[in-house]
Order: structure tokens, then C-alpha cells, then sequence
């Protein structure tokens, strides 16, 4: 399921505690993502699903259910 890895992925990255990401969760606000990490975690993602986020695309994702909307729509 695209939600559970991108769970661990983003606790990963964000070293967040896994249990606070929900797919509710802001990744700036909630989760404290700046745009370094933002950065960061686009690439990881770009590397597990061999997919491509553009930045025009990024700009539009502000939350985790954002993220895993696109990735489950380009896979």
C-alpha cells in the first residue's frame, strides 16, 4: 500500500515519529517539513516509485493524503 511506505519514508527523512504522520497531516505545518527537506523527500520518493514530481505538481501538495494521491495516480 502506497500510504504505509510513504509513512515510513517520510518518518524516515522528516525523522518524525511514524505514529504522527496521518494522511490529514501538513508536511510543512504538521510534520515541520521545510523546503530542504521537502526537497529531500521528493527525491526519495522519485527513487522508490521511479515516477517524477515536477515542481509545478510539488507546489500543489501540501498535505501527506496530497502525496499519496499523486504517487497512487502516476503509478
Amino acid at each position: 500500500m502506497v500510504f504505509d511506505r510513504l509513512v515510513e519514508i517520510i518518518s524516515e527523512q522528516l525523522e518524525v515519529d511514524r505514529n504522527i504522520v496521518k494522511k490529514s497531516s501538513f508536511l510543512a505545518e504538521d510534520l515541520g517539513a521545510d523546503s530542504l527537506d521537502l526537497v529531500d523527500l521528493v527525491m526519495s520518493i522519485e527513487d522508490e516509485y521511479g515516477i517524477e514530481l515536477p515542481d509545478s505538481e510539488l507546489e500543489k501538495i501540501k498535505t501527506v493524503s496530497d502525496l499519496c494521491d499523486f504517487i497512487e495516480s502516476r503509478i
